[in-house]
């Protein structure tokens, strides 16, 4: 009896432990999209359109980080002249950046277990984000998922790679929900999807 108590004990202080040294980093894709072509003339057309989407990164409920442009598009990325910004949004106002309702767009949310150490990077690192954008908004250059990625990558959950290799590599949002669904089927990472609306054509995983 003694020893099943203290059995007890061990596990529940081992899950105390495990329970505050863990968190969750909630990775939301907004998917892109175009009009159906009997809806055209009445549905937008969206930044990137099939290739565009959204991508941003949750630590704390409701506030999802995620880079923006500021001003004009930039073709070609300009160190001295950074057209962007780093915002904080809730998931309604995440959702809605494409003035769509959020309740019909398409949508993957990719839940990564990260330990506190993690966590606090991550909100290091944003915050610095937040007070002065690391990097200009280009077409050749940093977007959203990009900007994400480098975020995971600092944060050990991707392979890091250098500033150019990133935005080539992750050149629009679908190159890295690719590889975090594939980091979710063999880790067992939860997946929220939501269906977009009949209205649109919406990209493909």
């Amino acid at each position: 009896m003694v020893r099943l108590v203290t059995i007890i004990l061990i596990c529940f202080t081992w899950c105390q432990v495990y329970s505050q040294d863990t968190a969750c980093l909630k990775v939301h894709f907004l998917y892109g999209s175009k009009p159906l072509k009997k809806y055209k003339d009445t549905e937008r057309k969206w930044f990137g359109g099939i290739l565009g989407g959204h991508v941003g990164i949750e630590s704390d409920s409701d506030k999802i980080v995620n880079f923006l442009k500021k001003g004009e598009l930039h073709w070609f990325a300009k160190e001295k002249n950074r057209h962007s910004r780093y915002g904080v949004h809730s998931e309604k106002q995440f959702y809605s950046l494409f003035h769509y309702n959020p309740d019909s767009v398409k949508s993957a949310i990719i839940y990564i277990p990260v330990s506190a150490r993690q966590k606090q990077q991550f909100d290091s690192i944003t915050a610095a984000y937040l007070k002065q954008t690391p990097y200009d908004y280009a077409f050749i250059g940093m977007r959203c998922g990009a900007a994400a990625y480098d975020i995971l990558a600092q944060l050990h959950i991707l392979p890091r790679y250098s500033y150019r290799n990133t935005y080539r590599k992750i050149f629009y949002p679908k190159k890295l929900r690719t590889r975090l669904l594939k980091e979710a089927a063999q880790h067992g990472w939860r997946v929220v999807r939501q269906n977009g609306s009949t209205t649109r054509k919406w990209e493909q995983d």
